[in-house]
């Protein structure tokens, strides 16, 4: 996990503690003691990048959010989205899965159907 990763997952847990307007201690609390609010904090910050699966389960049910979503997150699991582009796009979306706009795939499908109609010939 990158300092990136860590970020996003660390500011998305405090923003989804925030909105319930929870302190650190109450979700300590909430997990029956399972997280710590030090080791929360951490996470939080970007200081810890790879909490466990166990952690982050137990921050779901406490925070009401999917436990894949954090996983995703956490980078353990690949983003269901993309997993779905891939099986409905094939090989195209290996070459720009996040940067091809629906237009530029349309036409990319295009031509490598002329290609196998003219080899076709």
């Amino acid at each position: 996990m990158n300092d990136e990763q860590k970020k996003s997952l660390g500011g998305h847990l405090k923003n989804l503690r925030v909105a319930l307007k929870m302190s650190l201690r109450a979700v300590e609390e909430a997990t029956e003691k399972q997280i710590s609010n030090g080791y929360l904090s951490q996470l939080e910050n970007g200081q810890i990048g790879s909490p466990s699966p166990n952690i982050l389960f137990a921050l779901s049910e406490v925070y009401k959010v999917e436990y894949q979503s954090l996983m995703e997150k956490a980078g353990y699991i690949g983003s269901k989205k993309r997993s779905d582009d891939l099986e409905k796009h094939g090989r195209i979306a290996t070459f720009a899965v996040e940067n091809l706009s629906a237009e530029e795939e349309q036409e990319l499908l295009k031509y490598l159907e002329f290609i196998r109609n003219k080899q076709g010939t």
